[in-house]
């Protein structure tokens, strides 16, 4: 009875909060100009989904920018940090870079950034690439290079050579921060598309929310802000799900049930082998 009742203490604080919100705002103590009454922006969500119908274009062009910005930007960090983890030399070249470019604010290179690829799609995509390259840079290269001593000690001893340590041992000891740090960039990578979306663009959810917004049709505004937290729990739980399948030795179900899976795939296997005279025949028989 804890998760049903956890659920319903969230749903009552929730509730509350509402009510006090609409009952403050119905009594003048707080700017409706400002901060619109929850049921305007109830409304608001009506008229973006079922009325206009704006909303679905601008949301799925904030999609494609910011996932495309995470592919290209994550893509890029993963590989740059598999690459200094393998080559000492590499890494004191390419880390100063990778931190000159996080500490630069992603707000500061949009005006660059839109310089050198113009005022479409590619602008958006470029700083989403920019502002998440990092956690993933450093999220790898930190894990593929803190793999546990004695665990390296013992595929030494085993005669593993350095290649098959990578990929036996260091890669999937590495994947549960690999995956953290795609978490950190799809989210990233979203902020970043809707803050080049707000200095220049013609669609996506940064501009809708900036034109409401200019229209002081607030309530519609904030629906659209609504809209773009939904779009980041979309991306996030889409790398959750990721996580989920393929790191599935942290999570004692999904253990579980794939060991089960293979204990089952290995008792199956004597039945359904086939006997055939060659295996019958004996060794250097005529």
């Amino acid at each position: 009875m804890t998760g049903p009742v956890s659920i319903l203490r969230h749903l009552a604080v929730f509730v509350g909060v509402i009510t006090t919100w609409e009952v403050l705002a119905l009594l003048g103590w707080i700017d409706t100009i400002l901060l619109p009454r929850p049921v305007e922006i109830g409304e608001g969500i009506v008229k973006l989904y079922f009325e206009d119908r704006t909303i679905y274009r601008h949301f799925a062009i904030t999609f494609y920018e910011a996932f495309a910005g995470f592919l290209i930007g994550g893509g890029l960090g993963l590989a740059l940090a598999v690459g200094s983890a393998l080559n000492d030399s590499f890494r004191r070249y390419v880390s100063p870079y990778a931190i000159v470019l996080n500490v630069t604010p992603g707000l500061a290179l949009t005006p660059i950034v839109i310089a050198w690829f113009g005022f479409g799609y590619s602008s958006k995509i470029a700083l989403g690439a920019i502002v998440c390259f990092f956690p993933v840079f450093v999220n790898t290269l930190i894990a593929l290079t803190r793999t546990d001593s004695d665990t390296l000690e013992m595929f030494r001893s085993l005669g593993a050579s350095r290649w098959q340590t990578f990929v036996k041992l260091q890669v999937p000891d590495s994947l549960p921060m690999v995956f953290a740090g795609f978490k950190i960039s799809i989210t990233t990578a979203l902020v970043g598309a809707v803050v080049a979306e707000f200095s220049q663009g013609t669609a996506g959810i940064g501009v809708l929310m900036q034109r409401l917004s200019f229209a002081l049709d607030m309530g519609s505004a904030i629906a659209a802000l609504l809209s773009m937290s939904l779009l980041g729990l979309l991306l996030y739980y889409l790398i959750e799900i990721l996580d989920d399948r393929i790191v599935f030795w942290r999570r004692g179900p999904r253990m579980e049930a794939v060991g089960r899976r293979r204990q089952a795939a290995w008792t199956a296997a004597p039945r359904t082998k086939k006997l055939t005279t060659s295996t019958l025949k004996p060794k250097g028989g005529g």
